[in-house]
């Protein structure tokens, strides 16, 4: 490979890692000083989604995200399927959001084991919301490159496909493996679903914080965290632990092998807000400055 060839492709590779850290959202969960935090901490530039725990049902989701949006934040809360009971439930939270000036939502299935009422995935929930005729300009759905333990994969693959025409952008699970996170986002995209993909991945969190946050949210509801994050409780096992800025380097080296699907990242923070804002503001200045000395 000539000198000219290396020098380009580490251009793009460069170009691709500074697209990814520039379209950074965050992921917050909805406990007593996440507001306060987010506040302190987080630019109004940056997208939130807040996730919902069983223990507090969807109510502490919506309550937050309301309250995040009057403060000038694009905030998109978790709406789980299994946790609406009806048609007239999905109304009054499509309204309530309309109201609240809510334009994002993320739609999933969520973990309960028993639906709650009429819904038992994501798909039968974007159909709900169509019939609510929903107002919002972005709405997200689940992807998953490693597929899902409770699911086969052709059950997961036609979810998916499904899902797609009521959606605007896919947003993975966690994922450590860069090249298998770009094979599904091109395999995806080479299946017909137009869709933009933000990558799933955790922030700078600490095993301390997980397994705090696990022992707050209800014995059955940990169990579930615990057993979706065991592959990040793993990382810290291993030599060197977990290192978020390794994964971006990364994932921003192969996405130039996608068909350009890949538009950025999705952070879970797992609430630790402030070491998460440090973090994308150094790999923001990290990577400005080394493009300026290109």
């Amino acid at each position: 490979m000539s000198i000219q060839r290396e020098v380009a492709q580490s251009r793009r590779r460069h170009s691709d890692l500074a697209d990814l850290v520039r379209n950074v959202s965050y992921e917050v969960m909805p406990f007593k000083s996440t507001e306060q935090d987010v506040l302190a901490e987080v630019p109004v530039t940056v997208p939130l989604t807040v996730t919902v725990t069983e223990a507090k049902g969807i109510d502490a989701t919506l309550n937050l995200t309301e309250r995040l949006l009057r403060h000038g934040y694009g905030v998109a809360p978790h709406l789980p399927a299994r946790q609406f009971v009806d048609q007239s439930h999905v109304d009054d939270v499509v309204a309530r959001l309309r109201e609240a000036g809510g334009r994002s939502v993320f739609v999933i299935g969520g973990d309960a084991s028993e639906p709650a009422g009429e819904f038992p995935d994501a798909y039968s929930l974007l159909q709900a919301m169509e019939v609510a005729d929903q107002p919002f300009e972005e709405v997200g759905i689940g992807g998953y490159p490693e597929g899902h333990a409770a699911l086969p994969q052709e059950s997961i693959d036609l979810a998916l496909k499904q899902k797609a025409p009521l959606a605007t952008h896919v947003t993975t699970q966690i994922c450590f493996d860069a090249t298998t996170t770009s094979s599904w986002a091109a395999g995806i995209a080479t299946s017909g679903i137009d869709l933009p993909v933000s990558v799933g991945m955790p922030g700078p969190v600490s095993r301390q914080k997980l397994m705090r946050i696990s022992a707050g949210i209800g014995l059955g509801q940990s169990a579930r965290f615990l057993q979706k994050q065991q592959s990040l409780l793993w990382r810290f096992l291993l030599p060197g632990g977990y290192n978020p800025t390794k994964l971006a380097k990364r994932l921003g080296t192969v996405v130039g092998n996608t068909t350009g699907n890949i538009r950025g990242l999705h952070i879970f923070t797992f609430n630790e807000i402030r070491k998460t804002e440090t973090w994308r503001r150094e790999l923001v200045a990290a990577v400005s400055d080394k493009g300026d000395r290109s």
